[in-house]
């Protein structure tokens, strides 16, 4: 956390809480609620429930954003914007993994490193998500062709992709490895996997 964030929660330690303002979505985006909707002629107010959300394009503030992201004793993920917490919707789960630069380690959307990864997860909308040291998070779509290239059976050879699909779909988990790591791979709900990994996705007061 940021030592200006740390003294300012200091300074004001009674701000309240905000919510619905902020959203993480599957690409490791930042958007945050512009409470307008574009029209033909210009923007205007949104209407009740039509809530829109735009990506934060500041690099700065993306930057902030995630030096000062972190979960509540409840799971519910926020950004510590000096003395107020931001609460965050999670459109995935709380972190979104990429490769490095080297297509070799992966990355969370923070810029934190994942660091080792325990196991594969493919839901029933064929999103693939990784726990890692650091937690659970998606995979973005673009490294997934990567990965599943990196995948090797118990004998060291490439995993056929068909046997696995055919080993999910059949509820069996598959233990493999990813780069000598044992891996456990398995088929999830993905309605369950807040429940399961302890996090809020749509956080509130």
């Amino acid at each position: 956390m940021d030592e200006v964030v740390v003294r300012a929660m200091q300074r004001w330690p009674d701000v309240p809480d905000v919510f619905g303002w902020l959203r993480l979505d599957r690409r490791g985006h930042w958007l945050l609620r512009t409470g307008q909707v574009r029209t033909r002629s210009g923007t205007e107010a949104a209407p009740d429930g039509q809530v829109q959300f735009e990506r934060i394009g500041n690099s700065a503030l993306n930057d902030f954003i995630s030096r000062n992201y972190q979960p509540d004793a409840r799971g519910r993920w926020y950004f510590q914007n000096g003395p107020q917490r931001v609460f965050v919707a999670l459109d995935g789960a709380p972190w979104v993994f990429r490769l490095d630069d080297a297509g070799r380690d992966w990355l969370a959307h923070t810029g934190a490193p994942a660091g080792a990864v325990r196991g594969l997860l493919f839901d029933d909308t064929d999103t693939a998500w990784l726990l890692a040291d650091l937690g659970l998070g998606c995979v973005l779509d673009r490294d997934l062709a990567t990965l599943l290239a990196a995948l090797r059976g118990k004998d060291g050879q490439p995993l056929e992709a068909d046997h696995l699909v055919a080993a999910l779909r059949a509820g069996r988990a598959e233990h493999v490895e990813l780069r000598g790591v044992p891996v456990l791979v398995e088929a999830v709900a993905e309605a369950g996997l807040a429940r399961r990994f302890g996090f809020d996705p749509i956080p509130g007061p």
